[in-house]
């Protein structure tokens, strides 16, 4: 936090008002249900993107990315625009905290002018929202400024619309939701539907380790689009002996059962993974709350299995680094997670055997794959905060 002080003060030429953080997260259980109205499990961890910040003395929004030494200045005046000072396109990189300040201000908030300087520990591209933490970093920010009541989840609503509707992106609320409204210690049970929410604590003696593959996700808009469609379809044809549903998030696992021998097998497959999963994710959240990670793990493992069998979105590293930790001690469980096509897994692991499970997974993947792993320690952290420094 030093380290932090002293660079803004080096940059802006005096000392901060505030100090923001907002974390990464990792989704534990859940994987493509959220667009089927389905809930997920995620966790805010303990990697986030920090901020310093001052009223800036002429209104104007001045930002400086350290990680990336780059810096833009803009008006919000003319922030709908997307434009910087001088009338250029904003970069890619001040899109997100400009959007924020353009969601808070189509909400009917006033978004004063701030001088910010900021920094991630959020590994980008591999799938720990690392846009999302930038995002609610902002939201926090400006609301300990303008003091305004807001709670957590309106917030991440607000920098949820950001994303979407500012810098183009389509996401949902979960990535925002989690660094906004992350417990320490827990999990979070998340109802895409209702947005209901309430913590679930992970289980006594255990860690969260994410190993990153090396293969940047390329999940194409056709991919993406082929299985969204999918489930929509499953829907259609689910209705006419189910007329009364409106997603596959309706749908018991023994209604699917019953009827899945009428829909063709790409759809049959797409459905039961999304079916499926969402039971899984209920279990799950009665296993932490009877503290048993042998039966959270096998559930991981279990989704891993659906992902790469059914909904088709592992790859070989991916599918390695599973097997890989499958068998190593201390392992409860594995999976890929965020959208797959690449990016990383998640293992939970008991305490006592981190060390050597994460010396034998990256010394697996090196032989079995060819390539080397990054492979993070983490634990489930606190949502975002901002204060006065």
């Amino acid at each position: 936090m030093t380290d932090l002080i002293s660079s803004f003060q080096n940059q802006f030429g005096h000392l901060p008002a505030y100090i923001a953080q907002a974390p990464g997260r990792v989704n534990l259980l859940g994987e493509h249900v959220d667009y089927n109205g389905g809930p997920v499990l995620p966790a805010a961890i303990d990697r986030a993107v920090y901020l310093a910040a001052a009223a800036s003395s002429d209104g104007k929004i001045h930002l400086f990315a350290r990680d990336i030494d780059q810096k833009v200045s803009f008006s919000m005046a003319d922030v709908e625009n997307k434009v910087d000072l001088e009338g250029r396109p904003l970069p890619g990189w001040a899109r997100y905290p400009a959007g924020v300040a353009w969601s808070l201000q189509e909400a009917g908030l006033e978004v004063s002018g701030l001088e910010v300087l900021y920094t991630s520990e959020v590994p980008i591209g591999a799938g720990l929202s690392s846009s999302a933490a930038v995002e609610v970093g902002f939201g926090v920010l400006w609301q300990a400024k303008g003091g305004w009541e807001i709670d957590q989840l309106t917030l991440a609503k607000i920098c949820q619309r950001a994303e979407n509707a500012y810098v183009g992106v389509s996401c949902g609320l979960m990535d925002q939701f989690a660094s906004a409204c992350g417990v320490e210690g827990h999990a979070l049970y998340f109802d895409t539907r209702s947005l209901d929410w309430h913590p679930a604590p992970l289980p006594d003696g255990t860690a969260i380790v994410i190993a990153d593959s090396g293969i940047r996700r390329s999940l194409t808009n056709s991919a993406y689009n082929e299985r969204r469609n999918s489930c929509e379809e499953a829907v259609t044809l689910l209705q006419r002996y189910m007329p009364g549903i409106q997603s596959l998030r309706d749908v018991k696992t023994i209604e699917f059962a019953a009827y899945s021998p009428y829909l063709p097998p790409v759809i049959c497959k797409r459905a039961e993974h999304v079916v499926k999963e969402i039971a899984r994710v209920d279990f799950a959240v009665s296993a932490l709350n009877r503290n048993d990670p042998q039966a959270f793990g096998a559930l991981m493992f279990a989704s891993h299995a659906s992902l790469r069998d059914l909904y088709e979105v592992s790859t070989p590293e991916l599918d390695i680094l599973v097997d890989l930790a499958r068998n190593l001690p201390g392992c409860y469980g594995a999976r890929l997670t965020g959208a797959g096509f690449g990016g990383c897994t998640v293992n939970l692991v008991q305490n006592d055997q981190v060390t050597s499970f994460i010396e034998g997974l990256k010394a697996g993947y090196r032989q079995t794959a060819g390539r080397k792993a990054q492979v993070y320690l983490c634990k489930a952290s606190q949502g975002a905060t901002a204060e006065r420094a």
